[in-house]
């Protein structure tokens, strides 16, 4: 039940970011100083974190309707959904740990400094 919660969220969160993105593109052709205004305001730590939720409910999001759909037309589907579910689990565990590294290596430099 939770993968099903899971699915209607992250497809809830990636339908109002594409709304949001193609409102914030839309300034483009209205006002190139707005748009360059609003893209500004996205340059902060906060919207980073953000972004790579973004990244882990879209990755989630695919990898799950995957599973709904080898349920719904492999004949075994119903017997292994459970199995499939931890793979699902698993692979996303192993994408997203160096995608969140890659991510926030900047945000994290720009909070605390670089070495150097």
């Amino acid at each position: 039940m939770w993968s099903w919660v899971a699915q209607r969220i992250t497809g809830a969160l990636t339908f109002f970011f594409l709304f949001a993105h193609v409102l914030d593109t839309a300034l483009v052709r209205v006002s190139p100083e707005a748009y360059d205004s609003v893209i500004a305001t996205y340059k902060n730590p906060v919207v980073n974190l953000m972004e790579v939720g973004l990244v882990g409910a879209v990755l989630y999001h695919a990898m799950n309707g995957l599973r709904v759909t080898a349920i719904d037309f492999w004949s075994k589907g119903p017997k292994y959904q459970r199995q499939m579910l931890w793979v699902i689990v698993a692979v996303w565990l192993l994408l997203m740990v160096p995608a969140v590294f890659f991510m926030l290596q900047h945000t994290v430099l720009e909070i605390f400094g670089s070495e150097s």
